[in-house]
């Protein structure tokens, strides 16, 4: 990932290959955000530059900067401006930018933290397949006022949360041929280590012994069996204890309730879950957060095969309540339902759980706004704080008489209702049957956000966007009081 440092030197003369500077939406052309700089929005402006949000305007700089060129990146009206706009503005310039070493930007006198994600996150490129045509750039220098204390540890907070990110697009960009549950536990398990935490790993051996049903039916099908994966920080002195429990389908394909072909590769993004809360609790550790937290990641691929699991099947949870398949598609819940109860013996005081659960989640909600379900309050403190990181969150109810759909005639449950109505919310009342009464729990389905089949905006590109970490490292912060 790029590198971000601050600098409280004159940005006309300092050493970097290109200077972005924010430019403000008016009636009367662009304004520049730093009034010292209205030269340059002018000149900005004759190359037509209009300041609009997601615009990006490049020039030659003008001589006497030492500079090779200026980038005007668009923040809307200024009446209009939230550390949104700034990390979009940012990311958009960070991928105009790439072939580009080192970048100079004033964005970060608006907003230190927004401007380093923003930068950190446009510039990321998912390289392991394929060189890319231009490199990122690799060092953003974020000119600020002063170089103070509180500035270092805004910027090392936004650093951290960056990284994260990274490591979750990382995951769910890996083609799934080379990410079965083994090596996704080995990746989890060699971060984790890095960072020094502890890691427990279940193999199909230990699921079979612990009565992990959910887990084993769906990995059934698959000759690269499944795993589960906990990753445990625990603090010196601890303020709460939070259990985040994230999908990991390193493949989805249906099983034998087999999906259409269309979109099926984009199936390789079904475990955004696992690498969101195996991401969150490592940069929770780094940030010293005063919290205990065991991120529980459970891990199978779907497969159709002669040892698949089929509907009608009847399974048994960890735990021992049963539950009728009526679709091997609705696969998450099930292997969800395994870890909710392994991680509720950890008797946490919050539960998070995160999943590219349901399509109906992108019929509700569309592609870049999660729902978030689960203890209402809670609910909605984690859809408020998820829409101020930009990440998009809304609360969702859970009527009662849902619930009905899931009653079974021969088990304790059936996984699927018998019509698609409310299908996300559903799917939540699924996973409640497993949240024991009084725990306080969130269930953020990311079905749409967590992958972006369309073309790159902001500082999202294509592929794995790395949502709900930021989200999460949020929700834990609020938490510990930070």
């Amino acid at each position: 990932m790029s590198s971000a440092a601050l600098s409280a030197a004159n940005p006309v003369t300092a050493a970097v290959e290109a200077l972005v500077i924010g430019l403000y939406a008016s009636d009367d052309g662009p304004i520049a955000a730093d009034p010292a700089l209205g030269d340059l929005a002018e000149l900005l402006a004759v190359a037509g530059a209009t300041g609009r949000p997601g615009e990006t305007t490049v020039i030659p700089a003008p001589a006497h900067y030492k500079a090779l060129r200026i980038v005007g990146a668009g923040l809307g009206p200024q009446s209009d401006l939230t550390p949104e706009r700034i990390r979009k503005a940012a990311g958009a310039a960070s991928r105009a930018l790439a072939g580009n070493r080192s970048v100079g930007s004033l964005l970060s006198r608006l907003n230190i933290g927004a401007a380093a994600e923003g930068h950190l996150l446009g510039a990321y490129v998912f390289d392991a397949y394929k060189e890319p045509k231009k490199q990122p750039v690799e060092k953003f220098v974020l000119f600020t006022e002063a170089n103070s204390a509180a500035n270092k540890s805004i910027l090392r907070r936004a650093v951290i949360g960056a990284e994260a990110v990274g490591l979750a697009r990382d995951l769910v960009n890996t083609a799934p041929n080379d990410l079965p549950p083994a090596v996704f536990a080995q990746r989890a398990n060699a971060a984790a280590t890095e960072a020094g935490l502890k890691v427990e790993i279940l193999d199909e051996k230990a699921l079979a012994k612990g009565g992990y049903g959910g887990i084993l039916g769906v990995g059934a099908g698959s000759s690269r069996p499944p795993r589960l994966v906990r990753i445990t920080y625990t603090p010196t002195r601890s303020k709460a204890t939070v259990a985040l429990i994230g999908k990991g389908i390193t493949f989805d394909s249906g099983g034998l309730s087999i999906k259409p072909a269309a979109g099926m590769d984009h199936m390789t993004s079904d475990m955004s879950g696992a690498a969101a809360v195996v991401a969150t609790v490592i940069a929770a550790a780094a940030l010293k957060l005063p919290i205990t937290i065991t991120a529980t990641a459970p891990l199978a691929e779907n497969l159709p095969s002669g040892s698949s699991y089929r509907p009608g099947d009847v399974l048994t949870h960890f735990g021992g309540k049963t539950v009728h398949v009526l679709n091997t598609d609705a696969e998450g819940r099930l292997v969800l339902a395994d870890a909710i109860v392994r991680a509720v013996q950890d008797k946490p005081d919050f539960l998070i759980e995160t999943s590219t659960l349901t399509g109906a989640q992108v019929v509700a909600l569309g592609n870049r706004t999660m729902g978030v379900m689960g203890t209402e309050a809670f609910r909605d403190r984690i859809a408020l704080l998820a829409r101020e990181v930009g990440e998009g969150g809304w609360a969702m109810p859970m009527p009662e008489e849902l619930r009905e759909g899931l009653d079974s005639a021969i088990a304790d449950i059936a996984n699927v209702a018998g019509d698609r109505a409310g299908g996300m919310l559903v799917a939540a009342h699924y996973l409640k049957e497993f949240v024991p009464e009084g725990l306080t729990w969130a269930h953020l389905d990311v079905a749409g956000p967590a992958f972006n089949t369309s073309k790159p905006y902001g500082y999202t590109g294509q592929g794995g966007t790395g949502i709900p970490v930021r989200t999460l490292l949020a929700v834990l912060e609020d938490i510990a009081g930070a």
